[in-house]
């Protein structure tokens, strides 16, 4: 990899504030980003002009995400077999536990949702596909890190490193992260409870594509409430069944 580049950074940055904001005008990038203002004018002018961004109607001095970033996604959803074939996954695992069930990628040290079923009880997990969350606080993270070799881990979590919490009972060192990793790779399944969410329960397992490479893990996410040893393992030996129909989707034989 060449070094990066400053200008295409900062115009990457301006579009990542969109995912958490609908609209926002060129003040309100300047004060989040820190960046002189003449570089926010200049380089929300030229994601204007690829389509990236787009001015609000009626509000000409706001944007918002364009049809370009659309595209984009489009593409990437339409050549991506796991997003889905994690689609009917997950849909399948849902139907048999009546709980929500996610398909998650890593992204450096965060997790990303590709796909979700809901269950059908009142009470459950509140989440969206495209939600992004520590990896280190979720049983599909913890799965997949797991599976990472270890110069890659130290490189995502270097000795000495703190780590953010989400709840009270989420790891925050990197020293507690790698005990996790080593009991879950003695198991092969990753489980969670109120780490990233404080009501709510999850166990994981690893996806492969049809290389051997991990590329995803599939999760149940269980209110705690719903929450028993005995279901755990029942969970755990579902999750795991569903791992292995999703990788055999994506071509893996083993």
């Amino acid at each position: 990899m060449g070094r990066s580049v400053p200008a295409v950074m900062r115009a990457l940055d301006i579009l990542d504030l969109f995912g958490t904001a609908e609209d926002l005008s060129i003040p309100e990038i300047h004060a989040r980003l820190d960046l002189p203002r003449t570089s926010v004018h200049e380089l929300v002018g030229t994601l204007v002009e690829r389509s990236y961004l787009t001015p609000v109607p009626g509000q000409p001095h706001r944007f918002r995400l364009g049809v370009g970033v659309f595209h984009l996604g489009a593409t990437y959803a339409e050549r991506l077999d796991l997003a889905r074939e994690g689609q009917v996954a997950a849909t399948e695992v849902a139907v048999a536990c009546d709980e929500t069930v996610h398909v998650a990628v890593l992204d450096g040290r965060h997790v990303i949702y590709v796909a979700k079923a809901d269950c059908t009880h009142p009470v459950r997990m509140v989440s969206a596909v495209g939600r992004r969350l520590p990896a280190h606080c979720t049983a599909v993270g913890l799965m997949l890190l797991a599976r990472l070799d270890s110069s890659r881990l130290d490189e995502l979590y270097p000795i000495g490193d703190s780590l953010p919490a989400l709840t009270k009972r989420s790891i925050t060192s990197t020293t507690q992260l790698r005990t996790r990793l080593t009991e879950i790779r003695a198991c092969g399944i990753a489980e969670e409870y109120c780490e990233s969410n404080e009501a709510v329960a999850c166990v994981a397992a690893p996806v492969t594509d049809r290389a051997g490479t991990t590329v995803a893990a599939i999760s149940i996410s269980v209110p705690t409430v719903r929450w028993t040893p005995e279901r755990k393992d029942g969970l755990g030996r579902l999750v795991s069944d569903g791992a292995a129909a999703l990788s055999a989707r994506l071509g893996h034989v083993g």
